[in-house]
């Protein structure tokens, strides 16, 4: 399982005060360095944490491991995918004015408007990826419109750890990877994952290929630094030594 650093904290703080601190790229070279896998930014309409121009840099500098934009299907967005280039395309469905992404993609009824745009992506030699929730019945919806990977929405399965009692989300997502397994798609995981909660989730469903984590590493380095926070993720991502 694959660690992609999501910096667009990094861009909040410094879109807060103005300025250039913290560097974003700065800081995205570091992590690189420190073992990260990847690299993710999600340029959104209203420019509140990541920018275009932050989005151009990283995917120009940031060469050495794979880059991950996440966006919707507005067309500046689209556009920028398709002069940057990154090693991967996560399409995510906005709903104006939210905090952050607390939803998934419902492929059987926007599978038409996510087609096109998923054929374009593998034209121009670009991952394509659908943010969607953990169910078994869209895995075949994604394989027919041609995705190349699912990245499922883990926010109802951190909720629910928190509570105590995960049970049932992480059987509902260990169930979905299965599913994507038959069909062909890879898989992906995302959103409010922490140290604590990835335990379960790679020992149970070690076939995700990446998890993309930037909020809660964020604060975990408010404690201890980001370089110790990038490895104690990719610590927990790492399976699980056999005795």
């Amino acid at each position: 399982m694959k660690l992609s650093v999501n910096v667009n904290k990094l861009a909040l703080i410094r879109n807060s005060r103005g300025g250039n601190a913290p560097d974003v790229l700065d800081f995205a070279r570091r992590i690189v360095g420190w073992g990260a896998h990847g690299i993710t930014v999600h340029p959104r309409a209203d420019q509140r944490h990541i920018t275009p121009d932050d989005a151009r840099a990283v995917a120009a500098q940031i060469t050495t491991v794979e880059t991950n934009f996440e966006g919707d299907l507005r067309e500046e967005f689209l556009d920028l995918v398709m002069t940057c280039r990154p090693t991967q395309c996560t399409l995510v469905p906005v709903t104006p004015g939210e905090i952050t992404s607390h939803r998934g993609w419902d492929v059987g009824r926007w599978g038409f408007l996510l087609e096109p745009v998923l054929r374009k992506l593998k034209e121009i030699g670009v991952r394509s990826s659908l943010f969607v929730e953990a169910d078994p019945k869209v895995m075949p919806q994604a394989a027919a419109i041609g995705a190349d990977r699912v990245e499922i929405y883990t926010g109802p399965y951190a909720q629910a750890f928190d509570a105590g009692d995960y049970r049932v989300e992480l059987d509902r997502i260990v169930a979905t990877v299965k599913a994507a397994q038959a069909v062909g798609v890879g898989v992906n995981a995302g959103h409010d994952l922490t140290v604590e909660n990835l335990g379960p989730l790679v020992q149970e469903a070690p076939e995700i290929l990446e998890v993309s984590i930037g909020h809660h590493l964020t604060v975990h380095a408010l404690e201890v630094g980001m370089e110790r926070s990038v490895k104690d993720y990719l610590q927990a991502v790492a399976p699980a030594k056999k005795p």
